[in-house]
């Protein structure tokens, strides 16, 4: 299957056991399997994020003067010669309670953005100036309709089921990954909102076979009904919802613009999935074991990389940047690919456990994986007992996925820096040791003060004994 690096192709359609008529990706937005916008050209020079000048948006106003307007005087044509300063753009930011998401908006507020965080979790960290936070569901039309006035380009982080048990949540997953995708891309065609950059995942091209330095037009969708975890299944029809959805014309003039990006998985300071979780299995010694070819190789992206990433993509739909990124996919990651053991090997040393030693069969590994699903699925009404490890996991450590960044690198500008994970798992060793401080320095702090307590009701009592008048007794 030759997939079209803008949008599915029939095939794509097909493989999910569909007609071109009955295919819910292509009724969604009323347009042909395989249809896609003409290739853009290569942008011109970096411009800051800002609102798109080709585009109607709400939130942005004419500033020039009318016909019937009197000529202004020298003085004053001196003073309006003064270049005004671009107005606020305004963003916004689905999952913004997660990881990325928080990381996106603080830098993007940081920048001199208007930003909205919208999530169903509040961000554990404290919000930066500019930055506004929305509890709301990205399945509450409403919701998303109120906190989607006056936006100029939506960032869609939200997602679920990426790991462990929540893999297994195949109702949960759907509705919010393709539901949620469906509402967005809406409520941005109604709202007016010219942008919208989709974060998706290289799941919708991987499904446990080789990949080596894949790229955007020589590697198909993977077929959706052979993907083993709703997932990547989910991720990659939201992915094709997105990119049809480019070029849909917004009520009153101007088209929506819209690209999805696909990073592997993510790592940085704070980072709170993929690494307290490799810690905790490291910690329980259930991590003694390795599998899979000592060559296999996949990919990482630093959050601050990925960050830039999305930046460079909502530029790239503007007309100042000709709309290059209108209708496209890119693979973003640090440009290098690792072993997961030899990757993780920081890890192991910092929290004082030996590496594993012990090779074990991947089909013995997959196996027991499927074994904890059904497990898992069978005890769920009674209670959970989250895997070890998923199949899609046990395909994601063993089989090479690696992807080549070149369009990025060419259309958006993106040059990744370099990050040493050894860093970031310091810096995790030392957040846990000093959260277990603080939380020894409070119980020490409550001991205390009960006992400052205690000490102050006996001498209040013992005052008050003393205050008493002597009891003569007959």
């Amino acid at each position: 299957m030759k997939p079209s690096p803008t949008g599915p192709t029939a095939e794509a359609c097909k493989g999910a056991g569909q007609d071109e008529k009955s295919c819910s990706v292509c009724q969604a937005w009323g347009k042909p399997p395989g249809t896609s916008p003409k290739a853009a050209p290569v942008p011109g020079p970096a411009v800051t994020l800002g609102p798109d000048p080709g585009t109607a948006s709400t939130s942005a106003a004419g500033t020039g003067p009318k016909p019937s307007e009197p000529t202004t005087a020298p003085a004053q044509q001196k003073a309006q010669s003064t270049p005004r300063q671009a107005p606020r753009q305004k963003v916004l930011v689905t999952g913004g309670g997660g990881y990325l998401g928080f990381s996106l908006g603080t830098s993007l507020a940081r920048s001199g953005a208007s930003v909205i965080l919208l999530d169903l979790r509040r961000p554990q960290w404290e919000l930066a100036p500019g930055t506004e936070f929305i509890q709301a569901d990205v399945r509450d039309e409403e919701a998303l309709y109120r906190a989607f006035e006056g936006v100029d380009c939506v960032f869609h982080v939200a997602s679920y089921g990426m790991s462990g048990a929540e893999k297994l949540q195949k109702e949960q997953i759907e509705s919010i990954n393709v539901g949620g995708t469906k509402l967005v891309i809406d409520v941005c065609v109604r709202r007016r909102v010219p942008r919208l950059v989709y974060t998706s995942t290289v799941n919708v091209a991987f499904g446990g076979k080789p990949i080596e330095q894949g790229d955007e037009d020589s590697v198909p969708y993977f077929p959706l009904e052979k993907h083993m975890d709703h997932y990547s299944r989910t991720k990659a029809i939201a992915d094709q919802l997105t990119l049809m959805a480019n070029g849909t014309p917004l009520p009153g003039g101007g088209t929506l613009r819209t690209c999805v990006l696909r990073p592997p998985g993510i790592y940085g300071p704070e980072e709170q999935r993929h690494l307290p979780r490799v810690a905790g299995h490291i910690k329980k010694r259930l991590f003694l074991f390795r599998f899979g070819d000592r060559g296999t190789r996949m990919n990482w992206v630093h959050v601050q990389n990925l960050v830039r990433a999305h930046v460079l993509a909502a530029e790239a739909l503007t007309a100042a940047k000709a709309h290059v990124a209108s209708g496209q996919a890119y693979y973003i990651n640090d440009g290098e690919s690792v072993n997961l053991f030899e990757w993780m090997a920081p890890l192991f040393e910092k929290l004082g456990y030996s590496q594993p030693w012990l090779q074990v069969p991947t089909s013995w590994v997959y196996l027991t994986a499927t074994l904890m699903e059904g497990l898992h699925l069978a005890l769920r009404p009674l209670f959970s007992l989250p895997p070890l490890l998923t199949r899609s996991e046990v395909c994601s450590v063993a089989v090479t996925h690696t992807f080549r960044i070149a369009k990025a690198r060419t259309q958006l500008g993106y040059e990744p820096d370099r990050f040493s994970f050894a860093e970031v798992v310091e810096r995790y060793v030392q957040s846990t040791h000093e959260r277990r401080r603080g939380s020894t320095a409070r119980t020490l702090l409550l001991l205390l003060l009960g006992v400052l307590l205690l000490l102050g009701l006996l001498a209040l009592a013992l005052h008050f004994l003393d205050l008493q008048p002597a009891v003569s007794w007959p």
